[in-house]
């Protein structure tokens, strides 16, 4: 593992697959009465979120209390940052005070990178989003769920996704999801389709490791796993399509679409979902649907992370002899 995570286009295979490992390993945790590794004890862990966020901010509090870290929760509404302090200013903040970890989200593409590399803090950097650019933690809790669905929990150990094809669909412009995931599922033999109308592709899309379609029904039958991006209007500055019925008749999945389907294949979603829009409330509340299971997956990612980058290299033995 290298020092910081900045972005899933820097994890090797071998690299995703020992944080997917040590996640299945972290999951068992999950099983205990007490929910704690002595792990991280004495160590500071700061969530330094610049962005509003529900489930990735409390996702990894959990992941660092299970791992009994010290956490320092730091949101910019509220600090010195809505009265016009730096992100340096703020770095050199934190490095005073000795921590370990940031956690950081932020709005502007590029900020983990540039917190990472200044030489404003000697503390791991781990991405939780920056601005369109990339979000790595969710895309290997996304490739660790579809793991365990689509190869098996115990039979996934120490196994990639090859062959495997995994359809994105929407709002790919504005997303930080699908380009990590789709660096990602590249990287771990995946082959990967982005459906979505030609007005919420980025420019450069061709030379993305992936195919383009236009076309949402005629990439389903073929699908092993198919995720609907949400359609992210506080990042839109104009109108990227006619109206939300137009968009859920073209691009939105109901139950009629999810039948066309493989009977193995899964919908998922990296939420908050927009129900009614890119999914029915049939399909979100389906068996197939494993959005909730993502969240649940997240924190054993996330713990496998601070558990490399903080605790060691090697996967971790949670299990213990049965007396």
């Amino acid at each position: 593992m290298q020092r910081h995570l900045i972005s899933a286009a820097d994890l090797t295979r071998d690299d995703a697959v020992l944080i997917l490992d040590t996640a299945e390993e972290m999951a068992r945790v999950a099983d205990r009465p007490i929910k704690k590794l002595p792990t991280l004890r004495g160590r500071t862990v700061v969530n330094l979120f610049f962005e509003d966020s529900t489930r990735t901010r409390i996702s990894f509090e959990a992941a660092e209390k299970r791992l009994s870290a010290d956490v320092i929760n730091f949101t910019a509404k509220g600090s010195s940052v809505s009265k016009g302090e730096s992100l340096k200013d703020t770095a050199q903040t934190l490095e005073a005070m000795g921590v370990d970890a940031v956690v950081i989200r932020h709005g502007a593409s590029g900020a983990p990178y540039r917190l990472a590399t200044s030489g404003w803090i000697d503390a791991h950097v781990i991405n939780a989003g920056d601005g369109t650019h990339q979000h790595p933690t969710q895309a290997l809790l996304d490739a660790f769920t579809m793991r365990r669905r689509l190869v098996g929990r115990d039979s996934g150990i120490g196994k990639d996704l090859d062959g495997r094809r995994i359809t994105l669909v929407g709002d790919v412009l504005h997303s930080r999801v699908a380009r990590s995931n789709v660096d990602l599922l590249h990287t771990l033999g995946a082959h990967v389709t982005l459906v979505a109308p030609p007005t919420l592709l980025p420019v450069g899309v061709e030379t993305w490791p992936c195919e383009v379609s236009y076309d949402l029904d005629s990439t389903l039958p073929k699908s092993d796993a198919v995720m609907m991006l949400r359609v992210q209007r506080e990042r839109m500055n104009a109108a990227f399509f006619p109206t939300e019925r137009e968009y859920s008749r073209r691009y939105g999945l109901d139950g009629d679409r999810m039948a066309k389907m493989p009977e193995h294949a899964i919908v998922m979603h990296p939420g908050p979902m927009v129900r009614g829009m890119e999914i029915t409330a049939e399909v979100a509340d389906s068996d197939r649907c494993t959005v909730v299971e993502q969240v649940t997956n997240g924190v054993s990612i996330r713990m496998a992370v601070l558990y490399l980058l903080l605790g060691g290299n090697e996967p971790a033995q949670t299990r213990t002899e049965e007396k």
